[in-house]
Formats: C-alpha cells, sequence, structure tokens
C-alpha cells in the first residue's frame, strides 16, 4: 500500500522473542511477537537526518488514506495524553460487548468518527501495556493514529472491522518487489500471511510484514492465537513494539523514538502527531 506499508526491516528493538503475557484472562494472552521494524532510537535529534525516510519504502500514499502532517519538529512535543479511565475494568476476550470498555469505546466512536470496534482494540492494547510496562504510557490516541495511516482503522478498500475484530475482506498491501519507491523483500512466509509466494506484503489493519509478525506476534484478545490481520491482536502488538526498549511515550524523545522505530520517515511521525492530538482532544472535550 503506501509508504505506511513496509517498514524498515534492518533493525528491531531489543526483547525480539516472544513472550508471554502474565495475562491469560480479561486482557488476552499477550503472547508477543508483532509489527514493524526499528531504527535506532537516539536521545538526540539529528533534523537533518531525519528530514526524510531512510531506507524507508517511499511509496505514494493510498489516496483515500492522505493525512495532513501536523506541522512540529520530531522530538520537541508529543501529542495530548489521555488515556483510558484508570477504573475500567479489564476487558473480556471476544471484542467489544456490553463491557465498559466497549461504552467507552461508543463514546469515543461518537466523538472522534473511529469505528468503536477499532477504538476497543486500540484502548484494550493501552490497558495491556499499562499493567505490563506501566513506563511505558502509550495512549490509544497513537494506536488510533497509526490505524488511520495503515488501514483507515480496518476500512480500506470499502472493507470493515466484523465483531471479530476481522475486515471483512483481508487488507493486503502491495508486493514487496523492488519497484520504484517500495523495498525489495522476498516471500518469508510461504504466503501465509499474505497469500503471496513470491514477495512479502504487509497485512491487516496495522499493516505487520510477515517478518515482523514472526518476531512480535501477540494475542490481544486471548482467543489462543496471534493473528495479524485481528485488529485486537495487530494493535497489542503494535503496542509492545511502541513500548521496547522501555521507552516512555508520554515524552517526547520517548514518543518520536517509538515513532521512527515503527516507520522511518519524519512526515509519517508528524501525521500521526496530527491523528493522536485531534483523537485525544476530541475525547478530553467530550469528557468535559
Amino acid at each position: 500500500m503506501g509508504t505506511e506499508q513496509a517498514h524498515d526491516q534492518e533493525s528491531t528493538p531489543t526483547a525480539a522473542r516472544p513472550t508471554k503475557s502474565r495475562f491469560a484472562g480479561p486482557l488476552g494472552r499477550l503472547s508477543i511477537a508483532g509489527v514493524v521494524l526499528a531504527v535506532a532510537g537516539a536521545a538526540v535529534w539529528y533534523f537533518g537526518e531525519l528530514a526524510t525516510p531512510d531506507d524507508g519504502p517511499a511509496a505514494s500514499e493510498i489516496p483515500a488514506l492522505q493525512v495532513d502532517p501536523a506541522p512540529v519538529r520530531p522530538g520537541t512535543d508529543v501529542p495530548v495524553y489521555t488515556d483510558v479511565a484508570e477504573e475500567q475494568p479489564e476487558p473480556q476476550a471476544g471484542g467489544a460487548s456490553d463491557d465498559p470498555l466497549a461504552v467507552w469505546a461508543a463514546e469515543a466512536a461518537d466523538a472522534t468518527g473511529v469505528p468503536s470496534r477499532a477504538l476497543w482494540a486500540y484502548a484494550n492494547a493501552e490497558l495491556a501495556v499499562r499493567a505490563e510496562q506501566p513506563q511505558c504510557r502509550l495512549s490509544w490516541a497513537t494506536l488510533a493514529g497509526i490505524g488511520r495511516i495503515e488501514s483507515d482503522h480496518g476500512r480500506y478498500g470499502g472493507t470493515r472491522l466484523g465483531a471479530d475484530g476481522r475486515p471483512e475482506k483481508p487488507i493486503i498491501g502491495v508486493p514487496l518487489d523492488g519497484s520504484p519507491g517500495v523495498r525489495a523483500i522476498a516471500d518469508t512466509d510461504g504466503g501465509a500471511l499474505d497469500g503471496d509466494p513470491r514477495y512479502d506484503r504487509a497485512v491487516g489493519p496495522m499493516q505487520f510484514i510477515p517478518t515482523t509478525w514472526a518476531t512480535w506476534a501477540t494475542d490481544g484478545n486471548g482467543d489462543g492465537r496471534a493473528d495479524p490481520h485481528q485488529i485486537d491482536d495487530a494493535a497489542a502488538a503494535a503496542a509492545r513494539y511502541l513500548c521496547a526498549d522501555g521507552r516512555d511515550m508520554s515524552s517526547a524523545e520517548g514518543w518520536w523514538a517509538g515513532l521512527m522505530s515503527y516507520n522511518r520517515s519524519v512526515e509519517y511521525g508528524q501525521k500521526v502527531f496530527g491523528l493522536a492530538d485531534s483523537y485525544a482532544r476530541a475525547v478530553d472535550q467530550r469528557r468535559q
């Protein structure tokens, strides 16, 4: 699909081996493994070097998903921080239902225009990493910003998320065949995830490529399997990836390091920033 599909494959955060979450029940068994690659997360920001993507796919965006970048310099600011209310109980496996998290998601959907099923997944992922890595302070809004760019929250191509968290039609990216603006990544999974036996493709609502999913695959809803096409799993994997290496995603340094590890493009980070900030502000205003 666009620049947001194939992420830099050359380096990954530490803690790359799959791990099991201590949550076997409500938050889902997060047997870690999943999403895009890492670039070195630096404490000092070299704006000239980061001004354009480095080793990224650099393909043109999907027109329907074009998003304007926020006018912010990397490492200088973070989106408005908002989290899922502390009083929310742990969500139950199986996705959106009449639990309090689903009530929150429905209200947030009214405020943001993001589908409630997608918001449930982003919030569920936030709660999971909050419990496992409290220093990370990742907000659901950042995951929502990524999900908007990668697949329009599971709606790209006219599909939509079902109650089970899977798009009605699989969301499969372009072949990573080395064509102009696209990295060349020969098939690594026998086409198991993307249906392509020649080249890897990004898949699912958060657009994982098979090699990164093999490393970071996550069961985010406790159903016993990790599936990049299922939004609870994909969002949980993205959250774990962003929080790698002890990052504090509520700090400017940590947030930008996380986004640069997800996609080595300043413009990508600026787009996620603008979306996350607008989503967070909309929900905060509704709370007032």
